[in-house]
C-alpha cells in the first residue's frame, strides 16, 4: 500500500470509523477504492465542522467539483502532476480505474451546500432527496466498484439504504443540529406534529418535538423495512456497500427505547456490538430481512 493510500485509509478510520470496518469485508483489491470514496464523503460531509462561514464552505466544494471535472490528464490545473491531496488524488484514480459517473458526485457536493446554512428542510421529499444524492449515493458507487455488472440491479435498494442509514445518521446529530440552529427535520413533518423549524431548534424543542421526532424514526424504519425485505437477494459481491445498514435498526431501537431520546443526546452502541453486526451481516447476509 502506498504512502498516499496509507493515508487515505486513516481518514476513515478516523472520521468513520464504521465504513472503514465494512471496507475491511471487500477484497483486497477493492479496499482502496473503497477508501476514497468514504474519505470523499468524510470530507465534504464535515466542512461545517473545519469551516463555520457558509461563503467559505462553499469554495471547499467548489474546489472539489473542480477536482473531479478536471481531465485525467490534469489539463484543468495546467499540468499533469497529482493534485496533492491524497484524497483527491485517490478519489480520481478511482472514478478513472472503475468509470464512475461524475455527476453522481457532482450532486453529492450540490447537495452539500444545504449543510452550510441553517435553512430548514422543507419538505419529506425534500429530505428524501438529500439522503438520495448523499448516502444513497455513496452506496450505489461502492457497489459500482465492488460488481459493476450486478450493481445497477440494486440501485433502488441503494435508495432505500441510502434514506435509512442517513435519517439514521441525521437523528444521532440532532443535538449538534440543534445547537447549530440547524433543522434537518422536515417542515411539513413538524407541522403535523403541532412544531415549527424554529420552535423545534430551540430550548428544549417545544411541545411538538417528541412526535415530530418519533416521525422521524418512523420514516426511517419504512425505508429501512422496505431495504431489508429486498435485501436477501443481495449478492455477496456487494455486501461491503450495503454492511452500515447493520447498525441502523440497532440505533433505532436505541432511540425508541425511551432511555435515548434523540434531543437528549445521541443513542451509542459499544465498539463490541457494532463490530459483531457488521461482522454477523458481511457473513450471513440479511437472511432474516
Amino acid at each position: 500500500m502506498s504512502e498516499n493510500a496509507k493515508i487515505v485509509m486513516e481518514t476513515v478510520r478516523a472520521a468513520d470509523h464504521d465504513r472503514y470496518v465494512s471496507a475491511l469485508y471487500a477484497p483486497e483489491d477493492k479496499r482502496e477504492a473503497l477508501f476514497s470514496l468514504y474519505a470523499f464523503n468524510a470530507e465534504i460531509s464535515g466542512i461545517r465542522d473545519r469551516i463555520r462561514e457558509a461563503l467559505p464552505g462553499e469554495v471547499r466544494l467548489q474546489w472539489w467539483r473542480d477536482v473531479i471535472v478536471a481531465d485525467d490528464d490534469g489539463a484543468a490545473r495546467g499540468d499533469g502532476a497529482n493534485i496533492g491531496h491524497p484524497v483527491a488524488d485517490a478519489l480520481k484514480a478511482t472514478i478513472s480505474a472503475h468509470r464512475l459517473p461524475k455527476l453522481a458526485f457532482e450532486s453529492m457536493l450540490e447537495a452539500r451546500v444545504f449543510d452550510l446554512y441553517d435553512d430548514p428542510m422543507p419538505s419529506r421529499t425534500d429530505l428524501e432527496g438529500y439522503c438520495g444524492e448523499t448516502a444513497a449515493a455513496l452506496i450505489q458507487l461502492a457497489a459500482m466498484v465492488l460488481d459493476p455488472a450486478e450493481a445497477p440491479r440494486f440501485a433502488e435498494l441503494a435508495g432505500r439504504a441510502g434514506c435509512a442509514q442517513a435519517m439514521t445518521g441525521l437523528l444521532l446529530l440532532l443535538p449538534l443540529h440543534r445547537k447549530r440552529g440547524q433543522c434537518f427535520v422536515p417542515a411539513d413533518i413538524l407541522a403535523a406534529a403541532g412544531s415549527s423549524p424554529e420552535e423545534f431548534v430551540a430550548g428544549d424543542g417545544g411541545p411538538g418535538a417528541q412526535r415530530a421526532v418519533a416521525a422521524m424514526i418512523a420514516l426511517a424504519r419504512e425505508h429501512l423495512s422496505a431495504f431489508e425485505s429486498g435485501a436477501s437477494a443481495l449478492p455477496v459481491s456487494l455486501r461491503p456497500a450495503f454492511l452500515p445498514l447493520a447498525l441502523s435498526r440497532a440505533y433505532l431501537g436505541k432511540m425508541e427505547s425511551g432511555r435515548h431520546f434523540p434531543l437528549d443526546g445521541a443513542a451509542r452502541l459499544s465498539a463490541l456490538r457494532r463490530h459483531w453486526l457488521l461482522f454477523r451481516r458481511a457473513t450471513r447476509g440479511w437472511p432474516d430481512a
